[in-house]
């Protein structure tokens, strides 16, 4: 049996004949979380409720009618889907239209970000099979994200503003590795590049932020490095100086 990890990926900036891979990289890597939000919403005690409700107004009112109340229940089911996959469609758009518009001038031009992908030799000819971004911000914008997080309230996230010289971070974003070469450690290799970024430009911490169905990429992310979830935002994860993993 083949060993797992018997490859060696190349880790290597960004580069203009990448935009295309890179696009089709971002745009599975966004949509692929659409059925695992579909199921996790519909699995919600809340949303399990309203489904019974409905299949039970369906069932009424097409005169003790199972397949009434089949129809209204996939109806409701219909409508969940159509609202996550909306949620991520829009992320991806806006993403798109922003800092992906344009990565050199937005990553390369900027000496606070970076942006690299991964290769492996296939058939004596090198392919992109993963990509992570980092982006370089201040404690100000920080602030203002836990703000919108919190309803208003700063809560526990005030604190972790203060823990850098001058509040600056890094926020780790775009990490995706194509799906038949996960479990192989690039996600390590590509993470590593993210902190090592941060430690040579001298930020405080690396900040993730993840949606909640990513459940098995955040638990990789707190195994790989000094990851730890923020005390008032579940789905987020920070790793900083002076405990920068070696």
């Amino acid at each position: 049996m083949a060993q797992k990890n018997n490859f060696q990926f190349s880790i290597r900036e960004y580069g203009p004949s990448d935009e295309h891979v890179v696009m089709s990289l971002f745009r599975d890597g966004v949509i692929e979380y659409v059925y695992p939000a579909f199921f996790k919403a519909l699995s919600h005690p809340d949303h399990v409720g309203v489904a019974l409700s409905i299949c039970m107004a369906g069932y009424v009112l097409g005169g003790s009618s199972y397949f009434q109340a089949l129809l209204f229940g996939s109806a409701w089911a219909g409508l969940l889907y159509y609202c996550c996959h909306e949620i991520y469609q829009g992320y991806l758009t806006r993403r798109l239209s922003t800092d992906l518009s344009d990565i050199r001038a937005n990553y390369l031009e900027n000496p606070d970000n970076g942006f690299w992908v991964a290769e492996v030799d296939v058939d004596g000819q090198p392919k992109v099979v993963g990509m992570v971004a980092v982006k370089g911000e201040r404690a100000a914008e920080e602030e203002e994200r836990f703000d919108e997080w919190n309803g208003g309230a700063m809560g526990g996230g005030s604190e972790l503003v203060q823990d850098a010289g001058d509040g600056s971070f890094g926020e780790l974003s775009h990490m995706v590795v194509v799906f038949p070469w996960r479990r192989k450690n690039l996600a390590s290799q590509l993470t590593r590049k993210a902190l090592d970024f941060c430690k040579e430009r001298g930020y405080g911490r690396l900040v993730l932020d993840g949606s909640s169905p990513q459940t098995a990429a955040i638990a990789l992310y707190q195994k790989l490095v000094l990851f730890k979830r923020h005390p008032t935002v579940s789905h987020m994860l920070i790793a900083g100086s002076p405990n920068w993993p070696e």
